[in-house]
């Protein structure tokens, strides 16, 4: 396995998996949208945990969801699946650092050092999933809600939290893609060169192959 796709997998990755740690947290999933209106006097911004508004004076005031229960349905699996992408990611960076044929941890078992940075790329790729179905769920609904016009509460527009989901999800999927072909070549490149005696070996196993027989016609003739 090229010890440069390792690298390049292991920063991708990483990159990824902090963006998801700055997402989650993030107050602007949803920004109040300002289409149709002449005069504002706040804006109302939401993500995966609270509510906020803001005034024209630059007062926020937040507030967190009282019920996890009371939350529309793609508010709590959004929220599961980006948990789910920090601890895929997690394991995705410490199995990929194990599985670094630079790194001295598990031995020098290529083989399996391999097989253990391949799970990394799994990993990996199951935290831009995760966050991919997460963001993109979340702003189907307020993509929505905004384009219908019998909707009668107050309509919001993508925020920037969602801009950061996105992109870890592409970086994350790339990394792990990346270890895990490097993972599958490295492979079939040792099972495409076999063993092959060197000459030294030949002629050591052929000169104890005739000594061995002429020791036996001697022994024939005792």
């Amino acid at each position: 396995m090229d010890p440069v796709i390792e690298v390049v997998a292991l920063i991708l990755g990483f990159v990824g998996w902090i963006m998801v740690g700055v997402a989650i947290p993030n107050r602007y999933w949803k920004v109040s949208s300002l289409d149709g209106t002449v005069i504002t006097t706040s804006t109302l911004y939401e993500n995966l945990w609270m509510s906020c508004a803001t005034d024209s004076t630059g007062v926020h005031n937040c507030r967190e969801f009282p019920s996890l229960l009371a939350l529309s349905g793609y508010i709590q699996a959004s929220r599961a699946l980006m948990i789910a992408a920090v601890v895929c990611g997690s394991f995705g960076v410490m199995a990929t650092l194990i599985g670094m044929q630079h790194c001295k941890i598990g031995g020098e078992n290529y083989l399996l050092k391999g097989r253990i940075a391949g799970t990394g790329g799994v990993f990996f790729l199951l935290q831009g999933l995760c966050t991919m179905v997460s963001v993109s769920w979340y702003a189907a609904n307020i993509t929505q809600e905004f384009f219908n016009p019998l909707y009668p509460g107050q309509k919001y527009e993508i925020g920037e939290g969602l801009y950061i989901g996105w992109a870890s999800g592409v970086l994350s999927i790339c990394g792990g893609a990346c270890l895990m072909c490097s993972c599958k070549l490295g492979s079939q490149e040792k099972a495409a060169y076999p063993y092959q005696p060197t000459r030294e070996t030949v002629y050591s196993a052929t000169t104890s192959r005739r000594e061995a027989q002429s020791t036996y016609g001697r022994n024939a003739y005792v």
